[in-house]
Parts: C-alpha cells; structure tokens; sequence
C-alpha cells in the first residue's frame, strides 16, 4: 500500500472518529437538555396592543417578599408559565428597596419557595418539598445548594425561630379515609376508599393524608437531616386534627413568640361530621419548655391567624363570633399571656382576658401583623382593599394608611423602615408588584415592575366607579370596565359578572382566572355589581344574602344590567359567573322573560340545590346559608320546616328550567368536591332537552378553580367563543 493511500486511509480514519465522538457528544446533549429547564420571563409581543389569554399567561407572578436583616434587600418569588410544557416555575430575585439593582437570585427547573433569610448572606428555601440553604454570592446569585431535611412525606412550609434554633414545619399524616392497602399488603394495585365518617373528601382531595405541623432543632451545617423522628409534633403522631386547618390554611396559622419558646396556633379540634357541621376553630400556646398546650379562646367561629407582640407579652388573631357562619365579620382580638415566676423556668403559661380591639370597626380585618407602633393589618372598605393600623393610646383607634381614593388593593406591609412601609398593590389593570408607602402622607410608589414589558405594551382600559341605585332605594357600587380606546358613539357588548361566595367584593383585584381586563381587551364593556353578600359595606350588607340568594342580590345584578344597558353604547349583555355566581346564572336563565340577558355563562355553579346539600363536604356552608341562619343542627336541610329553609329550595335554579331560552355554556371540574361536576352536567342536560343553545365543557383534572396553563388558556378560548357567538 502507497504512503498516499496510507495517509488517506489514516484521515479518513480520523474524520470517522471525530465524527463519531461529536454525534455521541451532540446525544448526549439532547438527552441531557430533555429534561426541564427553568422557565424564563415571557418575550411576548403583543398583536395590535390588545391583551389576549396568551398576554395573561405570560405575565409574572410576584409574590413572598421578605427585607433582609440588615434591611436593603428585598428577596421574593417569580412565578413563569409555559403553555407549551404544560407548568409553571417559581424561582427567586433580589433588588434594593427602591426597586434597583434587580438580579434573579436561583434559576431553577423546579419551583423554589418559602424562601426566608438566615443572615444577609444566606437564604433556606423549600424546593421538591424539602428544606434547603444556600449562600448568596456578592452578585446575589445563589450558590451551592445544601439539603436540611429528608421528610418522607415532604415539607409544604416552613417558620424559623427568631432565635434561629429552631425550625417549624408542615408536612402530613395519614387521614381517615382509608385505601385498600392500608390494611391489606396483597391488594396494592387496588384502588377504593373507605370512609366511617363525613369530611372523607375534602375541596379537590380524598383525605387519607392531614397536615401537621412539627419543630426540629435548626441546624446549618447539615450534620443531620430534619426528619419527622427527630421532630415534635405539635398534635401528636395520634392526633385526627389538622395543623393547618385545610384546605387554604398554612404557615400564617403558626406564630412563634419573639423568644422562640412558645408557638401560637389555631386549629380545629374535630372530625368527622363534627367537623362537616362547624367552623369553630381556637387559637393555643405551645410550650417548647414544657411541652404544655394552653388554650386561648374557647368556641364560637374561626379563631386564626395569631401573632405575638413584640415584646412576647400578648397575642393577637381575627375572630368570627358565630360558629358554622363561615363569612361572619372578621375581629381583631387580643389576650395578654402570663407566665408565672418559677425557678426552674417550668410555670405553663396563662392567658388572660379577651379583647376586641377592632371594636366598632365595620370591616373584616385579615392578615395581621404587629410592630412596635401597633398592630397592621389589611381590610375591604367600600370596594377596596385597604392598609389599617390599630394602635393604643388610652384605648384602641384605628387608622387608615392608604388613601380612600388610591384605587389598588393592598396586602398587608411585609416590613417597616425609616416612615415607610413596604407591601405589594394590584388593580384590574395589573397584577402584584411591590409598593412602597410613606406613612406621613399615605403616598404610594410602585418600586418594582415585572410586567413592564407587557403592560407596555397595552393600552390601559378606563375604569368608572359607579354608584347604581337598587329596588329598595339603596346605592350600590358598581365598577364599570371599557374598552380601551372606548368611543361612546359606537355600540359595544357587554358582560355583567355574577360575583361568587356568595360573600365577597368585587374590589381592585387581579386574578389569572376571571381577568376583568382581559375581557375588555376584547371589546366588552365588563359589568361588576357589588350587589347585596359583598363583603366590603359593613355587616348588614354581607348578611342579607344569607337564605335569600333568589331575592335581593338577584335583583342587584338586574338592576346593574338594565342601567347599562340602557346606554346608547350597549346593545347585547351577558351573564356570567363561577361559584355562586354559577347559581346566580342559572337563576338569571329561568327569570329572563324580559331578554335582558342575551347569553348565559356558568363555571362551577349550584344547579340543584338539594343535591348540592346532599353531595358537598363542608357542610356548615349550606346549613347556615340555605336558610338555617345558625338556628340549629340541621335547620338548613332540604327536609327542615325553618321558613327561609323552604323558602330557598323552593328557589332553586333547576325548579325553572321550564323558562330557559337563552343560549348558556356550562363548565365545570371532575375534580371539584365543593360544587361537585353533576351539578354542571344536570343543567347543560335541561339545557338540551329544553331546546336552548347550549354547550358543556368538563375538566377531568381540574377541581372548582382550572389552574394548569393549557386547561386555563383553552377556558379562555371557549369562553370568548361562546360570548362571540351570542353578543357580536
């Protein structure tokens, strides 16, 4: 063989090596990129400035902060969402108090939450439910994780100690509904559950498994992992209660005191049908010392939310008076706690009498947090969300901080520093972002902005504030949403939204659900009646609902759509609404002999009320407001002689069936527990035999909310397809 032949053989030799070195190297690439990556901050380009679902999935969802200890930072939590990966990832960023200087601390594939700082250098952090810490670099990004725990049911929240020795977390137990494993080791692969008692499903769960909450040493170094055997459970391992209360309730429900011996809490000391039938939660100290339990309030409604003055002296928490009233007025109360003198540091603790300190406050009172200068907290005022104070100077006064004509929601402040108060804000136009507030004059600037790049895209809908006047003479706020560039010489549809609860307020929230500014991104003037069961007018207002969903708010909704309809740029409305505003729908199709509605819209609705009673698991819901009015076990059952009982289900949307004749859509969650789906799937049936125009769309793997990104942008699309078809 020639040395040129050689030498070609050789590098083709080699070509053929490095090629194949390159295609195992690019494999194994892919293979290694195939896994999920961090979810990035939308690029979005926005067609013809106007918001569609895809705009409201690419926002940003802030959220957590928390002030560094030697208070210049602030850390908090991004939320992104991929529509095509079918999630949403939370990872965590860092910026100085005025906004500047913003780096994003983690870039994660799995969310990153509950993060909380130990120094000004290190931060713990919950990810794939275990608790982590990592340093922060002088760039502020995060360094090397290190795992703290290995909690074989994993970790949903944390609180650490202000002394930082100690560590209080979340995880679960198991519940008392039981699997066909539980008891049997050779039916693995069998699926049923077995219940003795109500509560066997709660909200969009089967409960085998109940939150408890647990203490364990706080160790840094990682020397030993944070496990449920080395850890105190507050309960007891035996104990059937929940430690927080499900299904919404977590952390805020535990509170250690400023010297980490003692950890205020609440809970619900039922099960079973006794705890279908109450809302009666009271509020407990916990003694790391001695392992004693003392109980603070004793009955009556929802006792939550403690925390401990600055000092350790007393605790304060929000209350409801009634037992099985679930949107009875929320207080703000407070009892000194006592500790006796022993040598040995063993005296349990007592507590001391009860105050009422939001007094004659008309409001609810939500989110307390307590500083030297008095007590913060944040309430629904006249259809907004405001920022209070309750301080003391010979008696207690409560004080408004943000100004009756800022019109944003606001959420409690997370820290207080030199006059100023750091919190976040939102309204119908943009989602949360953090607010700074001076407190001499109740100024507010927005220091953050993480959805610049989309909101500036848009151009701001107008806002109008309009006070309707009711049939019983009474005024009634009423927000009213343009189209952007609206022009009063054209003709727009309308859309009024039917308000679920029933108690709430339609307030300067945003939601990724039902986006007010989305709807009149598309061309619709959105109706929002605060109508009677609203929570944010005072007692009288938020009560009358109760036994009279088909009466009063009924014609509140009407009274709203007949005024805006009447104006020369409205011509079609329609209804729609979720919940108990799903029931109001329904109600509204079998009373629209005047056509005022030209559509119907119902997620999640009370169809039947009967077999809503018969199929629901928190029972206390039905039994107050289907006409029981707290007057007795069982007095608003389908079977009890109670007037505004009779009087209620001989209301209820399916008796009206015979009077349907507007085309309405029906969506509903296999998973939802509270309304379950047969309510949704009975009345678009009614719908189908009655000849009306109509449509059923069931989520199997959604329950009473649609939250993952692909079900949520396809409800959209569905949604606005159907108002297209009938109002345009």
């Amino acid at each position: 063989m020639s040395k040129k032949l050689t030498g070609i053989l050789e590098f083709a030799c080699i070509l053929i090596l490095t090629f194949g070195i390159y295609s195992a190297l690019k494999l194994m690439t892919v293979k290694r990129d195939k896994g999920p990556q961090p979810i990035e901050a939308s690029d979005i380009t926005i067609q013809d400035g106007k918001m569609s679902p895809e705009a409201l999935l690419a926002f940003g969802r802030l959220g957590d902060p928390q002030l560094s200890p030697d208070g210049s930072r602030i850390l908090y939590g991004v939320s992104y969402t991929s529509v095509e990966e079918n999630r949403s990832c939370r990872n965590i960023f860092l910026c100085d108090l005025d906004g500047g200087n913003r780096v994003q601390v983690s870039k994660e594939a799995s969310s990153v939450n509950n993060a909380r700082w130990i120094d000004d250098s290190r931060i713990v952090f919950l990810q794939k439910g275990q608790i982590f810490t990592a340093k922060l670099g002088r760039n502020g990004k995060m360094g090397k994780k290190v795992q703290l725990s290995d909690v074989a049911e994993g970790v949903s929240e944390f609180a650490i100690s202000p002394d930082g020795a100690k560590i209080l977390y979340i995880s679960t137990v198991k519940g008392g509904v039981k699997t066909p494993s539980s008891d049997n080791d050779d039916l693995a692969k069998a699926e049923a559950y077995k219940a003795d008692d109500l509560m066997y499903r709660h909200w969009d769960h089967w409960v085998t498994d109940i939150p408890h909450s647990y203490v364990a040493m706080f160790d840094l170094k990682a020397e030993k992992a944070i496990t449920t055997d080395n850890s105190i459970d507050l309960l007891g391992a035996d104990s059937p209660y929940e430690l927080p209360t499900e299904p919404f309730s977590g952390i805020e429900q535990l509170s250690w005191s400023p010297d980490g011996r003692y950890i205020a809490y609440s809970c619900r000391t039922k099960v079973g049908k006794d705890y279908a039938f109450s809302t009666n939660s009271d509020i407990y100290i916990y003694d790391m010392l001695t392992g004693a339990t003392v109980q603070v309030t004793d009955g009556g409604g929802y006792d939550t939310d403690p925390v401990w003055s600055p000092d350790g002296s007393m605790v304060a928490w929000v209350s409801m008076a009634r037992d099985g009233y679930e949107a009875d007025q929320q207080r703000l109360m407070m009892a000194r706690i006592v500790i006796p003198e022993c040598e040995d540091g063993q005296a349990v603790p007592e507590s001391g009498e009860i105050v009422n300190i939001s007094g004659d406050f008309r409001y609810n009172v939500s989110s307390p947090m307590w500083a030297e200068d008095g007590i913060w907290f944040n309430a629904l005022t006249e259809g907004l969300q405001a920022i209070y104070r309750a301080e003391y100077a010979e008696g207690w006064n409560i004080v408004r901080i943000t100004d009756e004509n800022d019109w944003h929601d606001y959420a409690t402040p997370f820290a207080l520093k030199d006059g100023k108060a750091y919190a976040t804000w939102q309204s119908m136009n943009f989602p949360s972002e953090l607010v700074c507030v001076n407190l001499e004059d109740g100024a507010a600037t927005q220091i953050s902005s993480e959805n610049a790049h989309i909101l500036d895209q848009l151009t701001e809908p107008k806002i109008e504030a309009r006070m309707v006047k009711t049939v019983d003479g009474k005024d009634m706020l009423t927000w009213v949403m343009y189209p952007p560039q609206f022009d009063e010489t054209k003709t727009y549809p309308a859309i009024t939204i039917c308000l679920g609860g029933p108690q709430g307020t339609i307030s300067q929230g945003w939601s990724y659900r039902w986006n007010y500014r989305l709807m009149a991104e598309q061309g619709y003037i959105v109706v929002l009646p605060n109508r009677r069961g609203t929570t944010a007018f005072g007692p009288e207002w938020c009560e009358q609902i109760s036994g009279d969903y088909a009466g009063l708010n009924i014609q509140d909704y009407k009274s709203a759509a007949r005024e805006l309809k009447a104006e020369p740029y409205v011509d079609k409305m329609a209804a729609c609404g979720a919940s108990y505003g799903g029931y109001s729908v329904y109600f509204l199709a079998g009373h629209n002999e005047d056509d005022l509605f030209d559509c119907f819209i119902a997620h999640a609705g009370i169809f039947n009320e009967e077999q809503m009673y018969y199929s629901t698991e928190e029972m206390w819901f039905p039994e107050f407001d289907n006409g029981g009015l707290g007057k007795g076990y069982l007095s608003g059952s389908p079977w009890s002689k109670e007037p505004k009982a009779v009087y209620h289900y001989a209301h209820s949307p399916h008796l009206f069936v015979q009077n349907w004749h507007t085309p309405i859509l029906c969506i509903h969650g296999a998973m939802d527990f509270r309304i379950p789906y047969e309510q949704g799937m009975a009345a678009f049936n009614c719908a189908q035999m009655m000849g009306v125009p109509s449509r059923l769309i069931v989520f199997p793997d959604e329950n009473h909310w649609i939250l993952k990104p692909q079900n949520a942008m396809y409800w959209h699309r569905e949604y606005f397809s159907w108002l297209d078809q009938w109002c345009k």
